[in-house]
């Protein structure tokens, strides 16, 4: 049982550290130029409230 404890927490702290250079290389370095352009199109950069009206059906 402590040879298959130790396995799964190498396995997570390896897959930490490739999640953290994912990010580095994607949002710091800039390496994928096409990705910040993606964001600004979809809209998740802005930090604006928009209002949502909700109408609801009397019944």
């Amino acid at each position: 049982m402590k040879t298959v404890e130790r396995v799964i927490m190498k396995v997570a702290v390896i897959q930490f550290v490739l999640l953290l250079l994912t990010q580095l290389i994607f949002h710091q370095l800039d390496e994928i130029p096409q990705l910040k352009q993606i964001t600004k199109y979809e809209g998740v950069t802005k930090n604006t409230m928009t209002k949502i009206v909700e109408t609801m059906r009397n019944k």
